[in-house]
């Protein structure tokens, strides 16, 4: 079994509470979302490398979730005024803006091919905004089949097939990425879904909820029988974030108890805790190298080295 040794490397000051934390694909740069502006980062130095201005000026506007595009060109930001905007990262300018979300955006993705970006709203939709086209290609939610409340949190299958997405409602959802279609309900948990994530194989998902739980839940076989394979138990206050490593060995998650967890996905067994923000633990994000980032209500996004010992 391993085991794992975790190093602290080093931490960025911001000016409020990270909402956000995402890496690009090649590892070598972060983003993080804070009131007002997201911001790029090197990861080896740790040197600021670019600044996306909101333009709010005299009120506050937290933008809640960053993607990057596939090839690192471009980042996607999600905000509380309701707009998606695709920022050209060498220039720090918008590209695109879509608009069409009725409250908050709580969460954005990038699809796996970059075409597509995928936003979860308060609203109690999803939208799937077409970039080349400019314009919404899906919209999903509705009364007959949910969310009944707001969505937290979106998430699109390494395939680039299936979107899932989790609500205050306290369901995980499946739809097919192509067509549209609401395929199917996740329940388990009892309070609001706040972070999910697909597996790097595709074949499962990890939720974390306010429940203080995280649920994996096993996407292959048939849909008669009950998908949750496993709960995770040993938060002691909300989960608020959630991700696989990119290897697949671990979950990772990120609490309203201000501490960071490494679970093992095949035993469901906590290998590791960090304590060291001194707020909640909002956003947590990881790249191949076994390096991962934590952003908090403290206002401090932290990098930490993950070695694994065998």
């Amino acid at each position: 079994m391993q085991n794992l040794s975790i190093e602290a490397e080093y931490q960025i000051e911001h000016q409020s509470v990270v909402c956000c934390v995402r890496f690009s694909s090649d590892g070598k740069y972060l983003a993080t979302g804070c009131n007002k502006r997201a911001q790029i980062f090197d990861v080896e130095s740790g040197e600021k490398l670019h600044t996306f201005n909101t333009g709010a000026e005299n009120q506050d506007l937290y933008i809640r979730s960053v993607a990057f595009s596939p090839d690192a060109q471009f980042l996607a930001t999600g905000a509380e005024d309701k707009v998606v905007r695709i920022w050209n990262i060498q220039t720090e300018k918008v590209v695109r803006t879509f608009e069409g979300h009725d409250i908050d955006i709580y969460s954005i993705v990038y699809s796996p091919d970059g075409r597509f970006v995928a936003s979860g709203s308060g609203d109690k939709t999803t939208k799937i905004w077409d970039i080349e086209r400019n314009k919404c290609a899906f919209t999903f939610g509705n009364l007959e089949v949910g969310p009944m409340d707001g969505v937290t949190c979106v998430a699109i299958s390494p395939d680039g097939r299936l979107i899932a997405t989790g609500s205050l409602d306290r369901i995980v959802r499946l739809w097919d990425a192509q067509t549209g279609y609401f395929l199917e309900r996740c329940t388990g948990h009892v309070d609001s879904v706040y972070s999910i994530a697909f597996s790097p194989d595709g074949k499962s998902l990890v939720s974390g909820s306010l429940d203080k739980s995280l649920k994996i839940w096993d996407l292959a076989g048939s849909r008669a029988r009950n998908r949750c394979r496993s709960t995770l138990l040993g938060h002691k206050d909300f989960v608020l974030s959630v991700i696989y490593s990119p290897d697949g060995e671990w979950i990772i998650s990120g609490s309203k108890d201000r501490t960071v967890q490494f679970w093992n996905p095949k035993t469901s067994v906590t290998h590791a805790m960090l304590q060291g923000h001194k707020n909640s633990v909002i956003s947590v994000a990881a790249t191949d190298g076994g390096l991962f980032a934590s952003g908090s209500g403290d206002s401090f996004v932290r990098l930490w080295k993950a070695t694994s010992l065998t």
